[in-house]
């Protein structure tokens, strides 16, 4: 496979930058947005990029290997897409640009309840490879529903929320009246016309949907229920008895994302959950919370050796990648820098920003002199 790669535009703050340019800013403020003040959104990065690491110069060394293996499977790469809604509003068909990306890059995607593209056109995409994240319905029916589809699409792992237990307070989604499709205000209009490209591309791609829950909408029902409609559909709150029901219909690996205390990761491992990814839901819905970075050092030293234990939320580049796992992540998944690529290159962003990402990581792995990707605590610097 011969790699995409834009040397205009080489790290993640050169695709933000483009993306700003190309995208409306009603889409953009979803993509950036925190909650509230977006006080824990900006920690997220920060404090992962406190962390400092040792080189090792004058030791034999013959290069450094990407390869993780997660749950039996072999990846190139020890990082992937994290679940992110509503990704065709940011760029037409973003969903399958980046599950195509990840798939020929051989990293795990994984796709949304509230993606803009199916459950089975992702499972084609990936041949089966693709993750699929859960948010919890309220009714049982809807709940073993999606389940199934999951299974037939042959996807290995299912992933559920427990990081979203209440909608969030986004003030700029408020005051733009975040829709799908975009509620046409004055103001929204406006921004679409400053943005042709994005525009016509929409055109192009038809009118963004909820793919997966689109066979259970209602007929005819318009913008204005189907925020309500939603809302009245998931619960997004989880409790063993959920977990356990989930556990005992599901036969793939189960991973619960959001977990930040030891207690939850202790009740998940006693349900059988198979792994857990520590997550505060990208600094979304909880601005006076933790960085990920502060309960992974805890959980990892904890439950590290009795499970797989994952971060997202603040990695935003190779060198944060790094530094998350040398806390002890054995897996670290992204949201945003994707959509940069995708909203600044379009069909060739889930690509370019793959390969960029792995450049990152590799020169990372080589100048402190790391052989395997498992190696990366040792080089964790002394109070870091």
């Amino acid at each position: 496979m011969e790699d995409i790669f834009y040397s205009n535009f080489p790290s993640i703050e050169h695709l933000r930058e483009r993306a700003r340019r190309r995208v409306p800013g009603f889409a953009f403020d979803y993509l950036e947005g925190g909650c509230f003040s977006n006080i824990n959104l900006q920690r997220n990065t920060d404090e992962i990029r406190q962390v400092r690491l040792v080189p090792w110069y004058v030791r034999d060394y013959a290069g450094s290997n990407l390869r993780t293996e997660i749950f039996g499977i072999n990846y190139d790469a020890p990082f992937g897409v994290a679940p992110i809604g509503l990704q065709g509003l940011v760029w037409p068909r973003a969903t399958e640009i980046l599950a195509t990306a990840a798939h020929r890059h051989n990293v795990p995607f994984i796709l949304s309840t509230v993606a803009t593209a199916s459950i089975e056109a992702i499972a084609e995409l990936t041949q089966g490879r693709a993750w699929f994240q859960l948010y919890h319905p309220a009714e049982e029916e809807l709940r073993d529903k999606l389940i199934e589809r999951t299974r037939a699409a042959g996807l290995p792992v299912l992933v559920i929320l427990a990081d979203t237990p209440t909608f969030a307070y986004r003030p700029k989604e408020i005051r733009n009246g975040l829709a799908i499709p975009p509620r046409m205000t004055l103001r929204n209009i406006a921004q679409m016309m400053l943005r042709p490209r994005w525009a016509l591309s929409q055109l192009g791609a038809g009118a963004p949907k909820f793919a997966t829950m689109q066979p259970y909408l209602p007929k005819g029902m318009n913008i204005k229920h189907l925020g309500l409609f939603m809302n009245q559909t998931f619960s997004g709150r989880l409790n063993p008895a959920r977990i356990a029901a989930l556990r005992d219909r599901w036969p793939g690996k189960l991973v619960v994302k959001g977990i930040v205390t030891p207690e939850d990761a202790e009740t998940c491992l006693r349900l059988g959950v198979d792994g857990f990814i520590v997550s505060n839901h990208g600094g979304r819905q909880l601005d006076a919370g933790q960085s990920t970075i502060q309960p992974l050092r805890t959980l990892a030293k904890e439950f590290g050796h009795r499970t797989t234990v994952m971060m997202d939320s603040g990695a935003r580049s190779g060198p944060d990648v790094a530094c998350a796992m040398a806390c002890g992540a054995q897996f670290v998944f992204m949201g945003r820098s994707w959509m940069y690529g995708v909203a600044a290159l379009g069909k060739n962003g889930g690509e370019h920003t793959m390969t960029m990402m792995k450049r990152q990581f590799k020169q990372v792995m080589e100048q402190l002199g790391c052989a395997r990707v498992a190696d990366l605590p040792l080089h964790l610097a002394s109070g870091s």
